[in-house]
C-alpha cells in the first residue's frame, strides 16, 4: 500500500463500505454524502423498492450531473479563450502602434 493510501469507512444507502483511497477522508465522506443525496432524491421520485434499481436510477442521475458539468466546462473554457485572443489582440495593436512611434491618445 503506498504511503498516501489509507482505508476510509464510508456509509452509502444504509451499507458500510471500506474505501481504500489516496484522497483526504474528508472528501470521501463528501462523495458519501453526495451520493446518499443523490438515493434519497430517487427514493422521493420512485416507488420502486429494488436496491439494485434505485442505484442505477441513482448512477444515471449522477452521471448526468457530471455530463452537463462537463458541458458548462467546456463552454466556459471556449468563452475564456474568446476573451482572452481578444485581449491579446488589443495588447499586440497598442504594442504595435507604439513601436511605429505613434503617440497614445491622453485623456
Amino acid at each position: 500500500m503506498n504511503k498516501k493510501e489509507r482505508f476510509v469507512e464510508i456509509k452509502v444507502f444504509g451499507q458500510t463500505y471500506t474505501v481504500k483511497t489516496d484522497a483526504e477522508e474528508g472528501h470521501i465522506q463528501e462523495v458519501a454524502r453526495y451520493v446518499n443525496e443523490k438515493v434519497d432524491e430517487v427514493l422521493k421520485k420512485t416507488k420502486s423498492v429494488s436496491t439494485l434499481n434505485v442505484a442505477i436510477l441513482t448512477a444515471l442521475n449522477i452521471a448526468d450531473d457530471l455530463l452537463r458539468e462537463k458541458a458548462k466546462r467546456v463552454a466556459l473554457l471556449k468563452e475564456v479563450e474568446v476573451k482572452s485572443k481578444g485581449l491579446v489582440e488589443k495588447i499586440e495593436m497598442r504594442i504595435s502602434g507604439k513601436e511605429a512611434g505613434e503617440v497614445p491618445a491622453t485623456e
